[in-house]
């Protein structure tokens, strides 16, 4: 019987969204957070889409979004020349980190203790959040703005990728790169998976897996267009990319071989992300939506309720699951 894919549709912005990301599984679920070029970062439900809260505060386009493993707090990075830091749950603002040019990625530590910035200046920077007042420590080496960076094994290193077509690995205690890759083109996402130590990492049409702990690399895998994320799933079964042709494409990790593809945004693609429990995956496109898709299309999960052919009638030769409303801030 043929399934069909029917992702959730997530609305509110008025802008292209261009990054997001999910909490950790805590007692009340997963999160997502959703960074835009309307300056306005939302928070919704991981697995449903519905709209919880908008963070207030910003004066340009949020480029980056971060929630903490248990989505207490966020961040936001954004064109205003500032960091922030939310309480996710009352939605207040916590903390504003000015900066001397646009902040492109923010990230926290597992303990939530440190906040990681990144942008525009070519500078790392690091945040002692219980100490605010304190200057940051300031990491130096890009050559162009990051777009960028991210805590990893144990937040005794730090991952950055950077215009200047370099990802570089740096050890926090002694703030020198430890290695750096050099691709011939700009990359334009990048993944750190902590469980499997792995780094995924897209320039051009390439889907690149590399270790974490070495940068040795793994797989690369091409694509058919452009893409501009790319995301592994959890048990490192598939992974899923999409960028400029409006799609997203599903593949076998293990074989690389192209599983699916969906079509389902008015523009280009710019950021994709599985859940932590891997049962779906999100993105962010040009048309100012956010999209829920699921992994294993016909399950019953969320808002998704899997209708089976004896239940409709005997015309019906598909299993179905359809669509649901949109889902609106």
């Amino acid at each position: 019987m043929a399934m069909r894919q029917t992702p959730l549709t997530c609305s509110g912005h008025t802008r292209p969204v261009v990054d997001l990301a999910f909490s950790g599984i805590a007692s009340t679920g997963y999160f997502l957070i959703s960074a835009c070029k309307d300056g306005k970062p939302m928070l919704r439900n991981g697995d449903t889409g519905d709209w919880i809260g908008t963070f207030l505060g910003h004066k340009g386009a949020v480029w980056g979004a971060t929630l903490n493993t248990d989505a207490t707090k966020a961040a936001t990075a954004a064109a205003d020349f500032t960091a922030k830091v939310w309480d996710a749950v009352s939605g207040d603002e916590v903390l504003t980190l000015a900066h001397k040019h646009i902040v492109k990625s923010v990230n926290f530590t597992k303990d939530s203790n440190n906040l990681l910035t990144a942008g525009n200046d070519k500078l790392l920077r690091i945040y002692d959040l219980s100490c605010p007042e304190e200057a940051p420590q300031e990491i130096a080496g890009h050559t162009s703005a990051i777009k960028k960076a991210l805590w990893c094994n144990d937040d005794k290193q730090i991952l950055s990728a950077a215009d200047d077509k370099t990802v570089r690995l740096w050890d926090r205690t002694s703030m020198e790169v430890v290695k750096t890759l050099t691709f011939d083109s700009s990359v334009s996402s990048m993944e750190y998976m902590a469980d499997g130590e792995i780094v995924v990492i897209t320039y051009g049409k390439t889907i690149a897996f590399y270790n974490a702990l070495s940068l040795d690399p793994i797989k690369n895998v091409e694509a058919s267009a452009s893409i501009n994320s790319a995301s592994l799933h959890p048990d490192k079964e598939f992974f899923v990319a999409a960028g400029e042709d409006f799609k997203l494409y599903k593949f076998d990790y293990s074989s690389q071989e192209e599983l699916e593809s969906y079509k389902g945004h008015f523009g280009p693609v710019h950021c994709v992300r599985f859940s932590p429990d891997g049962e779906l995956y999100a993105s962010g496109s040009e048309d100012g939506t956010l999209r829920l898709w699921q992994t294993a299309v016909g399950k019953t999960y969320g808002l998704w309720k899997c209708v089976l052919p004896e239940e409709l009638g005997a015309e019906n030769s598909e299993l179905l699951c359809p669509q649901v409303p949109e889902i609106k801030a």
